[in-house]
């Protein structure tokens, strides 16, 4: 896989890229990440990339010339299975999606920043607009760099075992993960579950299960009305 990604402010990308999963995958050769200046691609003599939005108000807007030239760029090198948004407006981002996006071979995500970015952007080339919640951030490059981490961390190969991705929250019928626990049993007078240490591998399955309804219906009850109603 390989995932370009635009931003006026690259620097904020840097250091996740570069570590941990993320940064393994692409030293293993999992995955190809590429990020891309919009300063590198704009006309303007000052060097500028955003300008005062038409019809007055507050705030910037990211200008169409730099990012046209950009996508434009990298397309005629290769197909893009997706061109992804980050903004506020966008639909909610969740597992599925990730799931999803991790099967494809080429991604572009343009990270917003100021106030948006001209419209006639998303017209032209965006696929997809995704948003990670009901709030709003300075810029679009931690939102993508969310994605990347939950898109890089399911594709095959990458955390080894296969199943930890696979019990993950949301991977599970769409339930919370619930509580986990390692060495030592008895820490501070606090002991881990028996069931956890019995050997009982069906017990301990029942009890997971079991731990996951629990927690997701105390702390997601909108997911767990979900969850049962898709059981009857």
């Amino acid at each position: 896989m390989r995932i370009d990604i635009i931003s006026a402010v690259p620097q904020l990308l840097e250091s996740p890229l570069t570590h941990s999963i993320v940064g393994n995958a692409q030293d293993d050769g999992f995955v190809e990440i590429h990020t891309h200046d919009l300063h590198d691609y704009t006309e303007d003599k000052h060097n500028k990339v955003d300008d005062y939005p038409y019809g007055g108000g507050a705030g910037m807007v990211l200008t169409p010339q730099p990012i046209f030239s950009c996508i434009e760029h990298l397309q005629s090198q290769r197909d893009y299975d997706e061109i992804i948004f980050t903004a506020p407006n966008g639909k909610p981002y969740e597992q599925d999606d990730a799931n999803r996006l991790s099967t494809q071979k080429n991604l572009i995500f343009l990270c917003g920043h100021y106030k948006g970015v001209d419209q006639r952007v998303i017209d032209a080339f965006i696929t997809k607009t995704y948003s990670i919640g009901d709030y709003v951030l300075s810029g679009g490059e931690l939102p993508a760099l969310v994605m990347v981490d939950s898109i890089v961390r399911v594709l095959p190969g990458v955390l080894g075992d296969s199943e930890s991705a696979l019990t993950d929250s949301f991977q599970n019928e769409n339930l919370l993960e619930g509580p986990v626990y390692t060495r030592p049993s008895d820490f501070k007078g606090m002991q881990v579950p028996q069931v956890l240490r019995s050997g009982d591998h069906q017990k301990v399955k029942e009890w997971r299960h079991q731990q996951s309804l629990e927690r997701t219906k105390n702390v997601r009850p909108d997911i767990f009305k979900k969850f049962r109603n898709e059981q009857q």
